[in-house]
């Protein structure tokens, strides 16, 4: 897990980071306009993206929106050497002076870089772990178990990833506590499912984990039965020529299209607009899978059924006939007859969209979970005021996964 994708239209910048990174062990790909970025970072696997923000045809910020808006999670770095940007930079040197804690996202390289950070100024640092950074192949347990221990805390998204953590690295994890992530709910308005088209929708990568093959076997059978439906499945990924290629074989061009990916605001109208979510996550043979998707929380929000495997923490949210259909990972006979009943029945769409988006409200609101992290950031430091000494070994490993930007006193 070491492949960095690079944004950069000036050929000399862009040679000289790679010939850095290169030196360092990593593999690197080079992206020159703003399209080409978006491509390659949705159809193929890469661990960073480093961006220039005056990117050709749109700026980095505006390429950073498009690939969170289709639920790409890549790890962004932007750099920039315009100058009316000189008096921020400025600004925020004068106000890194001031921290007094560091907060990451992802237990990778972000990690690495805030616990050195902290042990260097002589503060205190948490980190998130969210999904990729603990179930995959690539993860290092010496690693990782070093991070844990010296961390003031740690935050995970799902009581599935505690419990997981808890059970592998029995020894250092006292100081675990669980934090949904949070949804602007202002912004996800609610929509009754009662009058809808019959369309199943999937927004994902086209990648192993999300099970997309196993939705085009469970729509062949919901075609053999003679259902009357639409399928539409919103990404672009490495796996979409083989997904092509089997939407061909089993003859469901005219019921099933992969439509590509698509802004946030066009993601929204679709799920609004289809009788039922499919979300079929399965666990990849590298051991990679799901943590909670973004992308199925909004669904549940915004007011669309959802039909989900018994992944991860996914059973925490959708809870079997009252929030949702559980189904088991790789069972398309399971999902096919779950996707039937929410295309068929317009109240028990309305049901269990109705207790989903009363559980949305509860658990995973924005401004009450930045709230409880930022009382554990509050905690950290108090009590780093009284007896807290950040411990680090020095065997950093050199293989860290280099994942997700490092949050400098996070602004929560």
């Amino acid at each position: 897990m070491n492949r960095i994708l690079i944004a950069e239209d000036e050929p000399r910048i862009a040679s000289f980071i790679e010939k850095g990174l290169r030196a360092k062990g990593f593999t690197t790909s080079v992206a020159t306009d703003a399209q080409e970025t978006l491509d390659m970072a949705l159809s193929h696997e890469f661990d960073l993206l480093i961006m220039d923000l005056g990117l050709p045809g749109k700026d980095g910020l505006q390429v950073l929106e498009e690939l969170r808006g289709q639920g790409e999670q890549i790890p962004i770095i932007i750099l920039t050497a315009r100058d009316d940007i000189r008096d921020k930079v400025a600004g925020l040197e004068v106000r890194l002076k001031n921290i007094s804690h560091l907060h990451a996202h992802f237990g990778t390289v972000a990690t690495s870089v805030a616990r050195l950070a902290a042990h260097f100024a002589g503060i205190t640092y948490t980190f998130t772990a969210h999904a990729k950074d603990i179930f995959h192949e690539s993860v290092e347990p010496e690693d990782m178990k070093r991070k844990l221990q010296d961390a003031a805390s740690v935050i995970t998204v799902s009581d599935y990833n505690l419990n997981y953590l808890q059970q592998t690295y029995s020894t250092s994890t006292a100081h675990i506590q669980r934090i949904y992530n949070g949804l602007n709910l202002n912004q996800l308005g609610y929509k009754s499912p009662q009058e809808r088209p019959p369309t199943i929708l999937s927004v994902s990568r086209l990648v192993e984990k999300k099970g997309v093959s196993v939705l085009i076997d469970a729509c062949a059978i919901l075609a053999h039965r003679g259902c009357s439906f639409h399928c539409k499945i919103i990404g672009s990924g490495s796996l979409e020529a083989t997904l092509r290629e089997q939407i061909q074989r089993l003859g469901l061009e005219s019921t099933v299209e992969i439509i590509g990916s698509r802004p946030q605001n066009e993601v929204f109208e679709h799920i609004q607009n289809a009788a039922v979510f499919a979300a079929p996550y399965i666990i990849g043979s590298d051991g990679n899978r799901e943590g909670l998707p973004t992308v199925l929380l909004e669904t549940m929000a915004l007011g669309t059924p959802c039909v989900a495997t018994d992944v991860t923490g996914i059973p925490e949210v959708v809870r079997h006939e009252d929030t949702g259909l559980m189904v088991a990972q790789h069972d398309s006979q399971a999902l096919a007859n779950a996707l039937e009943r929410l295309l068929i029945n317009p109240s028990l769409r309305v049901k269990l969209a109705t207790k989903a988006r009363q559980l949305i409200e509860s658990e995973f609101d924005i401004h009450r979970n930045t709230a409880a992290l930022r009382t554990i950031f509050h905690q950290v430091v108090n009590q780093d005021k009284l007896n807290y000494s950040p411990v680090v070994s020095n065997q950093i490993s050199p293989q860290s996964d280099p994942q997700d930007n490092v949050s400098l006193a996070q602004n929560v």
